[in-house]
């Protein structure tokens, strides 16, 4: 056994409804994955139907169980509300909320619109207290117990330059998650965190660090342990705090990250390197100025 295997004994999941934000693709997708290979239903959402289809069908011929792909925007409480009802009505129940739909630009923050900056901070902040909120107050109401895992980062405590309404955002989503940890834990409610470090995904960082830059400031290099994490690493984590087996952790924040921000806080704060002809080529790359 080593690292890239599943961690839990097989049906693990067995009997439990996972809803996903940002389950379409990168992470959540992975996550999603070793969920269906536990025993558990999924429901998968995001802003584009057509993704979230595709990954659902790719998910049950490749890993069975049921994934309902449900389109929502989580910054529109009505698409919030609506997604929620789609969900029971095709599951009957949601017995675990994984909060992982995210948004970024790497930028200098003097750079960035208001509209970019609110953007990050409606996704993160806005759209996972809207998901929370909606769920936890049907679970109260039915008196049904629920688990919130929240995806934060590591920057959430430290704060880091180049990314500030995202660890503005994912800050307040960590004070979220322990304040409701004690609050709700009364209706049999949990709510922990996990803050990954460096998980590559397919075309992630070349969005964020386009071209040669993404090679110079090769995150893999920023961690002690030598490498990046394997999505399977970061499967297993959210598999055991989503479980029955987690059942006295609550109002936890959890980092993997190989030790990353312990070797320098503010995962982003090294791109002072980067000269402003380079970010001038960074917002063209992207199609417009942010």
């Amino acid at each position: 056994m080593n690292y890239l295997d599943g961690m839990l004994r097989e049906g693990a999941l067995k009997g439990k409804n996972i809803l996903i934000t940002g389950g379409g693709t990168g992470l959540g997708k992975s996550m999603g994955e070793y969920f269906l290979e536990l025993g558990a239903n999924l429901v998968i959402t995001s802003r584009k139907i057509d993704i979230l289809k595709n990954t659902a069908s790719e998910m049950m011929l490749n890993k069975g169980g049921k994934v309902i792909p449900v389109a929502c925007d989580v910054r529109e409480i009505d698409q919030v509300e609506g997604m929620w009802k789609e969900a029971i009505n095709e599951l009957g129940q949601i017995d675990v909320v994984l909060n992982n739909a995210a948004g970024n630009f790497i930028s200098p923050t003097e750079r960035l619109s208001t509209n970019a900056f609110n953007t990050v901070l409606d996704i993160v902040l806005k759209g996972t207290s809207q998901v929370t909120l909606t769920a936890g107050k049907d679970w109260i109401e039915k008196n049904q117990k629920g688990v919130f895992l929240n995806i934060v980062t590591t920057y959430a405590w430290t704060g880091s330059g180049y990314v500030v309404p995202s660890a503005a955002a994912k800050a307040g989503v960590l004070a979220m998650t322990r304040s409701l940890a004690v609050e709700w834990a009364k209706y049999r409610i949990r709510s922990n965190a996990i803050a990954p470090g460096p998980f590559p995904t397919e075309g992630a960082w070349s969005r964020l660090l386009p071209g040669d830059l993404v090679k110079k400031f090769d995150p893999a290099k920023k961690v002690p342990v030598g490498r990046v994490g394997e999505h399977q690493e970061l499967a297993n984590l959210a598999a055991y705090l989503v479980s029955d087996f987690s059942s006295y952790v609550n109002g936890e924040v959890i980092t993997i990250d190989g030790g990353e921000w312990l070797k320098g806080a503010g995962e982003f704060n090294n791109l002072d390197q980067i000269p402003k002809e380079m970010w001038d080529m960074m917002e063209v790359s992207r199609g417009k100025k942010v």
